[in-house]
């Protein structure tokens, strides 16, 4: 197709989930109550591992990092889904639509990227105890933190600045929940095969890549706990349980969404899988790390009877 005939949206229109109204309030009602726990959730283990000094561990500080990440990545796009679920006519720009589509997988991405550096610390906290402190110091947890968001905000950059460009010849609906890159990619009307090596690439960077550090680094600990007195094994994968169920849910819906044969995929599927991914689990990985983890609910005593007793 020639350059001249090529046409580009100024605004694209979202099918969303369901078009039956009381579907979408009901929708609207869940997907509303489920944010705001997420809010909540997050944002009272960044203010715990705030204020409370026995929380100021290389652990912690990485799951205050995983907490804003999953604030600021729910908070990219289910804002806007639940105004759609109480609009008629759903449409996005192309301009939010580019910014939405950049930061959901920036975040995303730097989330695996988190996901396997907490491995990493499990990992010398288990398999070298003694040494732990001095090889998980502050400038390498900064420095592990640091590389992670920056990696995910590099690899984005150059995902999105490729799937923006293309052109739809005056095609604008998209059969999903957001502007997510392979809905994006389905509409375009010209050859799309350095976009599927960019994603590829991008998949391997932020998923492939990270996945196999985080097999490996459990790998290591499993082979670790095995030499370990049956009475201290409980112990040790006790501080790793939390961490694989997270690593399990993140990974497993990534997985499956991005690995995945285009041919077996559904539109509905992918919506539901991506559903999952952005609503569902920011809001569990706080409920995960807290129900299973006796520091962080000794922090929440401990903050909570110095907030009564200085209101005394």
């Amino acid at each position: 197709m020639g350059r001249d005939n090529l046409t580009w949206v100024s605004e694209f229109v979202l099918l969303g989930l369901s078009g039956d109204q009381q579907t979408q309030a009901g929708l609207f009602v869940l997907f509303g109550a489920t944010y705001l726990l997420t809010l909540l959730g997050n944002g009272l283990i960044l203010v715990l591992v705030w204020l409370d000094p026995r929380l100021q561990l290389p652990m912690y500080f990485f799951l205050g990092n995983l907490s804003v990440v999953d604030i600021c990545y729910t908070s990219s796009g289910v804002p806007q889904m639940l105004a759609h679920f109480l609009l008629e006519k759903k449409t996005i720009s192309s301009a939010r639509c580019g910014t939405q589509h950049f930061f959901s997988l920036a975040l995303g991405g730097t989330e695996f990227l988190l996901l396997a550096v907490m491995a990493y610390d499990r990992y010398v906290a288990v398999c070298d105890p003694l040494r732990y402190a001095a090889v998980m110091g502050p400038r390498l947890c900064a420095g592990l933190a640091g590389v992670s968001w920056l990696v995910g905000l590099a690899n984005t950059a150059v995902e999105t600045a490729v799937t923006v460009r293309l052109p739809t010849c005056g095609r604008h609906v998209l059969n999903h929940l957001a502007c997510e890159t392979l809905a994006l990619v389905s509409l375009a009307c010209v050859d799309v095969t350095l976009n599927q090596a960019v994603i590829l690439a991008s998949s391997v960077v932020v998923l492939l890549v990270p996945c196999c550090l985080v097999a490996l680094s459990y790998a290591r600990i499993v082979a670790a706990v095995l030499r370990i007195r049956s009475s201290g094994r409980r112990k040790a994968f006790g501080t790793c349980t939390s961490h694989l169920t997270v690593v399990s849910m993140s990974y497993g819906m990534a997985l499956v969404t991005y690995m995945q044969p285009r041919s077996t995929a559904s539109a509905e599927q992918d919506k539901v899988v991506v559903l999952f991914y952005a609503v569902v689990t920011p809001m569990l990985n706080p409920l995960i790390y807290s129900l299973r983890n006796k520091e962080i609910k000794a922090a929440l005593t401990r903050v909570l009877t110095r907030s009564s007793e200085s209101k005394r």
